[in-house]
């Protein structure tokens, strides 16, 4: 019984926020479970995700522990499927369907896709294949303390998305990921998160923003709307 009353009080303090009854409608994906990846995974699952689908090849290694969130003993193991792990500690009920291999383009992914991948050559393949068949787009972009959050749910946002898959010559040198906090990660994800949770409301969303945490600086792209 008293695991009973814990199920029924756990989104008791976000009802008003995160609509539940969308929530139980949607298959959500999450594509990369790295450093903004598993954060958003754990985000969502939090919320009241019933359905999510975990995309990601790789496994935990040691760096992984102090920049993604993994645990020591994760070492080796498959992120996707450590991640499946940490979730049914969350909540044992959650639908969790975990692909461990790259993603294709005819993979099914759901009505939102948060894209996590840590290059611009594979978030252009995943929007082109995937854009389309979604509802809600969200692409978490970090590199040090500056994140980048960009959300395609509308057409305006939609048209703007695509302007945002430059040349990989023109990327800033080094990986996404090559300077990474777990804390950066975090914000990252929740920027995110929250963004889903206005569309869930039938609310604006933003289209572009970029945060610089270093210089305490938020921007929002309005000529994206």
């Amino acid at each position: 019984m008293a695991l009973s009353g814990i199920s029924e009080d756990r989104f008791v303090r976000q009802k008003e926020l995160v609509p539940a009854e969308r929530l139980a409608e949607l298959t959500v994906a999450v594509i990369g479970v790295g450093a903004i990846g598993r954060q958003v995974a754990l985000q969502l699952a939090a919320i009241g995700v019933r359905k999510l689908h975990l995309v990601n090849f790789d496994r935990v290694d040691a760096a992984n522990i102090t920049t993604q969130g993994y645990l020591q003993s994760d070492v080796g193991v498959l992120k996707v499927h450590a991640t499946k792990e940490a979730i049914g500690r969350l909540d044992p009920a959650e639908d969790v369907l975990v692909c461990d291999a790259r993603y294709r383009p005819k993979q099914e992914v759901g009505q939102a896709v948060f894209c996590c991948v840590d290059s611009i050559e594979m978030r252009a393949v995943i929007w082109r294949s995937a854009g389309k068949r979604t509802e809600f787009w969200a692409d978490g972009r970090m590199l040090g303390e500056v994140i980048r959050v960009l959300v395609a749910a509308d057409e305006p946002s939609r048209s703007h998305y695509p302007k945002t898959l430059f040349a990989a010559t023109e990327a800033e040198p080094g990986r996404c990921t090559a300077r990474s906090t777990i804390y950066t990660a975090n914000i990252a994800a929740g920027l995110m998160v929250h963004q889903f949770a206005r569309w869930l409301r039938g609310q604006h969303v933003d289209a572009d923003a970029t945060l610089s945490l270093l210089a305490a600086e938020l921007v929002v792209n309005r000529g994206a709307m």
